[in-house]
């Protein structure tokens, strides 16, 4: 046998070898199991990562890309954050510090903020995935890159329902909570004769030059599309907007994904009459056609080159209802009388476009999902997001949930949650009610004593970032129990009537208290005069966002829900009480906001809560049989300055006590006092 043979069946056994091996290897790995499986390493993925590794229970993060945080290396397209990253507040308390850091995701690190990466107010893109790799790495979160999940379905685990999830290589990883936080990344498109002629916003060139001297129509008038249109300002001839909704801008909405000031300038150009502008009308009645210099033919099957030449076809937006053939799959000619300028000669768009380029946002994937384990589409958003329930879990799909930008359908247009300053703190409430259900870990509480509970909602007002970002959808829930009370942070106010199965906590006959912080639903003139109320007698006037608390007897039902006011985040309470707006955003004054705050949890809980002085609770106690709470639950329970030597001298000084303790009955230090026992005093408002 020549040297070659044995070489060639030295190999083929190596390679028998390394099969067999492999196969084996494949075989023991085929399926993980795991309690949770968290679908995608974005930035609510971790976030959720962080809170089940702090509760030490099993999980995985599953990615498919090598690293987290993907998205942000493509999106968005030219490169700048339009999240906030204020990290000079002239505070240094971190909770509110929060308030302002748009980009940081929350842990138990006081240093793991976004500012070790970038201080800029608006940074680049590539920061945020640098940031993520360093928040998993420094905490050590289990995540598995190149898991590429192409299959979901459920399974039937101990008669419960759970999931398989299988990946590119036929590995399965099963779990019994399946947690999706896979984002929005399927660009959204409409279908409309000439839509193959469109350029993607996932796809265009980012280099200026590109767009040198080219009229440009850019489909959408959301950031993505402003973004696009700044980008190419000062090369592009003219650019034109065109989707059915006017532009809606963030500072007069107060939602966060409307147009941001940093991405406006052309609304400038616009406004100023330099050749750019904005037109409204329905995308599903267009059609965009290539006209012939000829007058030759309207072509759609055909993609159009990412760079025009000189005498290259151009584009014409027309209407679907005035083309001589509306099928798509043929090509008719298309004249002057095809174009809207032939029937209304001052058209807007009646001038031809070099390029047309879509910006239509993004949808949800759902073409992962088999049959049972895909959740709806949401009644909002037009479809593009999941439906889920008032606790972030699938409609018909239990034991699923839906984290960060993907969640968005609960308060679409309303709220922060679809950003990482808003998902980072319903990821957090997801994460409590879990392990209420699946660990029967009630939700964290804290307990105060009635005489407290005005100095706690204070100081939630004035520093806390959760509902001060998720207003109007994540509050707190304060639980009456007569004397003191607990006091539930950061609730999802929509799965109020649930609020005894989500957090574990009971309702008392006392009733409850629950604080939003919210907009006013008066509708002025953003700039104007008058846009601001500063009377705090006038507080319910309040337009720019504010503290709100409302007091039940009994908790909300689902009806209730479903029958609130518009535009409320709950239903018509027993009492209500706006905080006045501020323009420091601290509701700390004594006159404006503290003293009504007190007169309305006085009229609630039917309870004195003014606060007083060791001396006057000293008093009151000889003169009273039923002192005020404060003095109750503070100064005679030895809380107070009960052993200071200089109060003591007053009091001998005043006569109220005698010069010694000893044996002398309470009735001998009246006596002497000239202190008379009264119980007309009222001290219940």
């Amino acid at each position: 046998m020549s040297v070659i043979q044995r070489l060639s069946r030295l190999l083929y056994v190596l390679s028998l070898v390394l099969a067999a091996s492999g196969s084996g290897l494949h075989g023991r790995n085929n399926s993980v199991s795991h309690e949770y499986c968290v679908l995608g390493a974005g930035p609510a993925g971790l976030q959720m990562g962080y809170f089940l590794s702090r509760s030490q229970r099993d999980y995985i993060i599953l990615e498919r890309n090598t690293g987290p945080g993907s998205f942000f290396h493509i999106y968005p397209r030219h490169r700048k954050l339009i999240s906030i990253n204020k990290i000079y507040t002239g505070r240094r308390n971190k909770e509110f510090n929060l308030r302002h850091d748009w980009n940081s995701l929350l842990s138990d690190r006081p240093d793991l903020l976004f500012q070790r990466i970038s201080q800029e107010l608006y940074p680049s893109a590539d920061d945020f995935p640098r940031y993520l790799s360093m928040f998993v790495k420094e905490l050590g979160l289990k995540v598995k890159y190149g898991a590429d999940i192409g299959r979901i379905k459920t399974s039937d685990l101990n008669g419960n329902q759970g999931y398989i999830l299988t990946d590119q290589n036929g590995v399965s990883y099963q779990c019994s909570v399946l947690l999706v936080s896979t984002g929005l990344w399927v660009p959204q498109q409409v279908d409309f004769l000439g839509s193959d002629l469109v350029e993607g916003y996932e796809s265009i060139p980012t280099d200026p030059e590109e767009f040198k001297d080219q009229a440009v129509l850019i489909l959408g008038k959301g950031n993505s599309a402003f973004e696009t249109a700044q980008s190419i300002l000062g090369r592009a001839s003219r650019i034109h907007l065109y989707s059915p909704s006017p532009v809606r801008l963030a500072w007069q909405t107060h939602y966060v994904g409307d147009l941001r000031a940093v991405n406006n300038e052309l609304l400038d150009t616009y406004q100023l009459k330099s050749l750019d502008g904005l037109v409204e009308g329905r995308l599903e009645d267009i059609a965009i056609v290539r006209r012939e210099k000829d007058g030759g033919k309207r072509r759609t099957a055909k993609k159009r080159s990412q760079t025009p030449t000189e005498g290259k076809e151009q584009l014409y937006l027309t209407l679907t209802e005035l083309l001589d053939d509306q099928n798509g799959n043929n090509i008719s000619k298309v004249t002057g009388q095809n174009l809207p300028g032939y029937h209304t000669d001052n058209f807007s768009l009646r001038q031809p476009y070099d390029r047309v380029i879509r910006c239509l946002g993004f949808r949800f994937n759902f073409s992962i999902f088999d049959g049972s384990a895909r959740p709806p589409q949401s009644s909002g958003a037009r479809g593009r997001l999941p439906g889920i329930t008032a606790c972030y879990e699938g409609r018909g799909t239990p034991n699923m949930f839906v984290l960060g930008t993907a969640a968005h359908s609960r308060d679409y247009r309303m709220s922060a949650g679809g950003f990482v300053h808003g998902f980072r703190y319903t990821v957090r409430a997801v994460h409590k009610i879990l392990e209420q259900r699946y660990h029967n870990i009630a939700w964290p509480a804290t307990e105060l004593s009635i005489s407290q509970l005005q100095s706690w909602i204070l100081r939630r007002v004035n520093e806390a970032s959760g509902p001060y970002q998720m207003f109007g959808v994540l509050g707190d829930i304060i639980l009456l129990r007569g004397s003191y009370c607990e006091y539930l942070e950061e609730f999802p106010l929509q799965a109020l009537p649930q609020l005894s199965a989500l957090s574990g906590r009971l309702l008392s006959d006392h009733g409850l208290l629950v604080l939003v912080m919210q907009y006013g639903l008066n509708q002025t003139d953003t700039l104007g005069p008058g846009r601001a109320e500063s009377e705090w007698t006038k507080a319910w006037r309040s337009n720019f966002l504010h503290p709100v608390l409302y007091y039940y007897n009994t908790l909300p039902t689902e009806k209730d829900m479903r029958q609130r006011p518009v535009s409320w985040p709950l239903p018509r309470p027993e009492a209500v009480h706006h905080m006045v707006e501020d323009f420091l955003t601290e509701w700390d004054q004594p006159i404006s906001h503290s003293q009504p705050l007190r007169h309305f949890l006085e009229h609630c809980l039917q309870t004195d809560l003014r606060a007083f002085y060791a001396e006057s609770c000293f008093l009151l106690s000889l003169t009273s049989r039923t002192p005020p709470l404060f003095c109750r639950q503070g100064y005679l329970r030895k809380q107070g300055i009960v052993g200071n030597s200089h109060l003591w001298q007053h009091a001998r000084e005043a006569g109220l006590m005698a010069d010694h303790q000893g044996d002398t009955s309470v009735s001998e230090y009246l006596k002497h006092a000239g202190a008379a026992v009264v119980s007309a005093m009222n001290f219940d408002l």
